[in-house]
């Protein structure tokens, strides 16, 4: 469950992303579209469109992030906080391309900060199809989600990732000095942004997984 949310966090997330109206209000943010649009033809070319992810999209997903990370990827610290549990609500994202193929994606994740500490999200991973890098897919999956997740109420995101490329949305390692992961990790990769003033002020102790558990799938009866 999200945390009450902060007075006027979505107002001033929006304002620092460039994000008109996110946050203003109890309405969803819509999904967000990209491209270039011929006025003689009334096509979006080299588009992409931002969704909801769907159950229908899993396969998919999990191909990319095969391509775009490799197999290890599956052995980060960041994975033993989502293995076994489902993206915090409403926060998985996919974006498309014209033709309906996912081309990337991104998705949230409930953890507490340490021992009956506060909650936040954990973002991760972020993926974009390695053929058609450098399009913008990335970045706006960032701005949309840190939009979605300031709407929902949420006080803070953290991630493990490379500072010159996530500074640009806000995440520093200035406040992580204290915390740390359930396994190996670059402590200087450990990020975070506060989506409400204070959310990390003396947050301590090692992230925990607190989202919601993938369902056991139940095997079929022998007959």
């Amino acid at each position: 469950m999200a945390a009450k949310r902060p007075e006027r966090v979505g107002s001033a997330v929006a304002t620092s992303l460039g994000l008109r109206g996110a946050g203003t209000s109890g309405e969803a943010t819509p999904s967000v579209a990209f491209g270039d649009v011929s006025p003689s033809r009334g096509e979006i070319a080299g588009a992409f469109v931002i969704t909801a992810e769907t159950a229908a999209d899993v396969s998919a997903r999990e191909a990319l992030l095969d391509r775009a990370m490799g197999p290890k990827r599956r052995k980060k610290s960041s994975e033993k906080l989502r293995r076994g549990r489902r993206p915090s609500e409403g926060l998985a994202f996919i974006a498309r391309d014209a033709s309906g193929g996912v081309t990337g994606t991104v998705r949230l994740w409930d953890v507490v900060l340490g021992e009956g500490g506060r909650s936040a999200l954990l973002l991760g991973p972020l993926a974009v199809d390695p053929t058609i890098k450098n399009a913008g897919i990335g970045s706006a999956l960032m701005r949309h989600a840190i939009a979605e997740a300031a709407r929902l109420g949420h006080a803070a995101i953290l991630l493990v990732g490379d500072a010159p490329y996530y500074e640009r949305f806000g995440f520093s390692a200035e406040k992580t000095g204290a915390l740390a992961m359930p396994g190996p990790y670059e402590r200087h990769r450990l990020l975070a942004l506060e989506l409400a003033e204070g959310a990390l002020a003396e947050a301590r102790g090692t992230l925990r997984a607190a989202g919601r558990k993938l369902k056991a799938q139940r095997l079929p009866l022998a007959a």
